[in-house]
């Protein structure tokens, strides 16, 4: 899919490699933590090769790294662990908003024909106190069907989690905030984590909530959660994003 500022987007190299370290995970396992490291820029007008080292395969865990290269090289580096499903207790200590706006009260704010988005207002995230600033959330869900494929859906999510980070930064942020009104910022994701929870169906809607924690050396360090519609915490998310304000044009 075309990304409007130019090169890939990097949630679509994230999901294919995790999609590809799967190919070689036996059946009943599913990714429950993945690391990526973004190391070049990617272009839209090349082929991505996936390559995928088996690291480990054990009873209840296997392990796996993903390099996406291009003509010029890496792009990505991504580490996953799958899990067998395992029967344990099940506690949560992470909520949504109980009275948050639902998607249907807001307008559609996606730049991709992939998934939908609908972008919280300011005015409506008053009512949770989180760690860090510039707290931003919308909903996201993907427009095709992904039917009960719990690892299509996990691919699906990790696309989607790439699309928020940097725009908490800019929000937390003065400097940023007020170039973003002039000549605008550049940003790039540098590393992107996701812890899977539980169950995910992501052509459903999910409330993706972001905050900053930190911002200095022009990266930007977020975390945030994804729930599902009816409040359950589904997965988590972190990532350290560049974030460099464009000097305005005289």
């Amino acid at each position: 899919l075309e990304y409007p500022w130019g090169g890939l987007y990097g949630g679509h190299i994230v999901a294919q490699a995790l999609r590809a370290a799967a190919f070689t995970i036996e059946d009943g396992m599913l990714p429950h933590s993945v690391r990526a490291y973004f190391i070049r820029r990617g272009k839209n007008t090349q082929p991505v090769r996936y390559e995928v080292d088996r690291i480990r395969d054990g009873k209840s865990f296997s392990t796996r790294r993903v390099v996406a290269r291009q003509d010029d090289g890496a792009i990505l580096n991504l580490e996953a662990s799958f899990q067998k499903f395992e029967h344990s207790s099940d506690i949560s200590n992470i909520v949504h908003q109980h009275d948050i706006m639902q998607p249907d009260e807001i307008e559609e704010t996606s730049w991709s024909t992939f998934f939908n988005r609908r972008t919280l207002p300011q005015s409506a995230l008053t009512g949770m106190n989180r760690e860090g600033a510039g707290r931003t959330a919308a909903w996201f869900r993907v427009k095709d069907s992904l039917v009960d494929d719990e690892l299509l859906n996990r691919c699906a999510l990790a696309y989607l989690s790439d699309d928020l980070p940097n725009e908490s930064v800019v929000l937390a942020t003065p400097t940023l905030l007020e170039a973003s009104t002039k000549g605008g910022n550049f940003h790039a994701s540098l590393d992107h984590t996701i812890w899977f929870h539980r169950p995910v169906r992501a052509d459903q809607w999910h409330l993706y909530e972001m905050s900053c924690l930190s911002y200095g050396g022009g990266r930007g360090l977020t975390h945030g959660y994804v729930f599902a519609q009816d409040g359950t915490h589904v997965a988590t998310v972190s990532q350290e994003t560049l974030v460099r304000s464009i000097p305005a044009a005289n």
